[in-house]
C-alpha cells in the first residue's frame, strides 16, 4: 500500500473541488437561462393579456361589437323609387364585365363544376373568373363571325390571355373545336 501524504491529499482534494465547481457553475448557468426565458416569456403573455383586456374595453370596439348585433335598418316605406328599384332588381355585372376580348378555349371533359352541377359537353355553358353563376354570356368568334350564348356555370379559365372557356358544343358552334383557341368577342346578355 502507497502512503498519501497530507499535500497530496489536499492537492486531490482541490482538484475534486474544483470539478465539482465547474459543473455546478455550468449547471447554474444552465438554470439561470431557463429561469430568463420563462420570466421574458410570462412577461410577454401579461402585456399581451393586457392590451387585449385594454383593446376589449375600449370604446371604439364596443361601438363595433353594438353595431354588430344590431338588426339591419329597415327602409321606411317613403324611400325614393331609385333605391327601391335598386333594392328589389336583378343582379347587374359591372360594366367591366359588360363586354370583354381576348381568346376562348373549349374543355370537353370533367365531373362537377365550381357550381355544383354535372358537367355536360353537349350544353352551352361557359367558365368565367369572376361573374356569376348563371350569367347569360354572347361570346362571338372574332374571325369567323359566328356567335353562340353560353351560360356561366364554372370557374376558369386559369390560363393568362384568356376570357372563357367553353364547352364542346359551343365550341362547335363557335367554329373553333380544330384550333382549340379562337379570338373572342365576350358580352353579357343577362
Amino acid at each position: 500500500m502507497r502512503i498519501i501524504d497530507r499535500t497530496e491529499r489536499r492537492e486531490r482534494q482541490d482538484a475534486h473541488n474544483s470539478i465539482i465547481q465547474a459543473g455546478t457553475s455550468g449547471l447554474s448557468r444552465q438554470l439561470l437561462r431557463v429561469a430568463l426565458v420563462c420570466a421574458a416569456a410570462a412577461s410577454l403573455a401579461a402585456c399581451a393579456q393586457s392590451s387585449a383586456v385594454r383593446q376589449a374595453r375600449s370604446p371604439a370596439s364596443a361601438k363595433q361589437a353594438a353595431a354588430e348585433l344590431r338588426p339591419p335598418v329597415q327602409r321606411p316605406e317613403t324611400a325614393p323609387e331609385s333605391l327601391v328599384r335598386v333594392r328589389h332588381a336583378e343582379f347587374s355585372p359591372p360594366a367591366a364585365h359588360s363586354a370583354a376580348s381576348g381568346l376562348a378555349s373549349y374543355y370537353s371533359e370533367g365531373q362537377k363544376t365550381a357550381s355544383g352541377e354535372r358537367f355536360n359537353p353537349s350544353e352551352l355553358t361557359a367558365a368565367h373568373r369572376s361573374l356569376p353563376f348563371g350569367t347569360r354570356l354572347q361570346v362571338t368568334n372574332v374571325k369567323t363571325g359566328r356567335s353562340v350564348v353560353v351560360r356561366v356555370n364554372d370557374r376558369g379559365p386559369f390560363v393568362q390571355g384568356r376570357v372563357v372557356d367553353v364547352s364542346y358544343s359551343a365550341a362547335q358552334a363557335l367554329g373553333m373545336v380544330n384550333t382549340g383557341v379562337a379570338p373572342v368577342k365576350v358580352s353579357v346578355v343577362r
